[in-house]
């Protein structure tokens, strides 16, 4: 019998036995290929997601990819067979928000796949058809499973506009970070800089198509016409918007602790400075990052560091959590 992860509570998880859940109206059933560890699974384990945002007990996994076995009525035969990856928040597609494509700001509450609802640490998947982002026959399915944090920072790189020939930068050189310079590169601009923390990441930030790389401790360059904040840090975002002319775009998609110092309003507003934020991706942004993917234009796979069979979940939780600068993105393997 294959298994599946459950987290019954924070710090208390065990390994057990995963019978597919038959897809009904409407859904699917996805065989699991890979599935990606990120922060927020962390904080599923140790117990840290705010109140409202996790359901236990509970299957994580809200970064996969998989191939689609079984279709529900309602659903087309021809995508049994498909190669797949899948939006995570379960909209009600109702309410003013849903209509207007902002399925990620559903009036009708949070449900998320991996957090509220079973997810992809399991051997199948079951979902709503809906969800579903059908992949190039000839997609590699494990560089797929990077494409929800892609996605995320399509989101982000749509918000943000960028024209060809204008000067941006990323700030941050995780995962999201080095997805954020790959878009930002695709879009053709005069000068692309990256601000970090790590100097190691230099290299690999210039392979993906940075101009530039500074750690913040560097003196740093002004009048940028986009920044992209990936750091998920309070500092990064006043980092951020201290690299912007006058009139310049900022998009936030980190998450600093409650609480922290923000930004200086007087500053954003002297500055007449333009600030969006991202939490999660909407189907444009994920309909955005498989045809990039497909164009060739994104390559997930120099992130993945470490594959592990599921049955490594606490390792791959301690990997995440490290801080090892060797420690890239973590994947398990049903």
């Amino acid at each position: 019998m294959s298994t599946a992860v459950v987290v019954e509570a924070p710090g208390r998880h065990r390994l057990t036995g995963h019978e597919p859940a038959p897809p009904g109206a409407g859904e699917a059933l996805v065989r699991v290929h890979a599935v990606g560890i990120c922060g927020s699974d962390r904080e599923v384990y140790q117990g840290n997601r705010p109140e409202g945002y996790v359901r236990y007990p509970l299957t994580p996994g809200h970064e996969w990819s998989g191939t689609v076995e079984e279709v529900g009525a309602g659903v087309p035969g021809t995508l049994v067979g498909r190669k797949v990856v899948g939006e995570g928040f379960r909209n009600c597609q109702v309410c003013d928000r849903c209509h207007a494509g902002e399925t990620t700001l559903c009036t009708a509450g949070y449900e998320e796949t991996g957090f509220t609802r079973p997810g992809a640490m399991a051997a199948t998947l079951t979902l709503p058809a809906r969800l579903l982002h059908v992949l190039p026959d000839d997609a590699d399915l494990t560089a797929a499973a990077l494409l929800e944090p892609a996605a995320c920072i399509a989101a982000a790189a749509l918000k943000a506009n960028a024209r060809p020939g204008e000067r941006v930068a990323v700030v941050g050189t995780g995962t999201l970070g080095m997805f954020a310079v790959q878009f930002l590169a695709a879009g053709s601009p005069a000068e692309l800089l990256v601000v970090g923390t790590r100097p190691d990441r230099a290299t690999l930030s210039k392979g993906f198509g940075a101009t530039d790389f500074r750690t913040r401790d560097q003196e740093l360059p002004g009048d940028f016409d986009v920044v992209i904040e990936t750091a998920g840090s309070a500092s990064a975002a006043r980092t951020s918007a201290a690299l912007l002319r006058r009139g310049g775009r900022l998009v936030l998609t980190g998450i600093p602790a409650p609480g922290a110092e923000g930004l200086d309003p007087t500053d954003l507003v002297v500055r007449q400075l333009e600030v969006h934020t991202v939490f999660g991706a909407p189907p444009a942004a994920w309909a955005h990052t498989v045809r990039v993917f497909g164009a060739g234009l994104l390559n997930p796979l120099p992130l993945v560091t470490h594959e592990l069979p599921l049955a490594e979940f606490p390792r791959a939780i301690e990997l995440v959590g490290s801080g090892d600068p060797q420690v890239g993105k973590v994947l398990l393997r049903p």
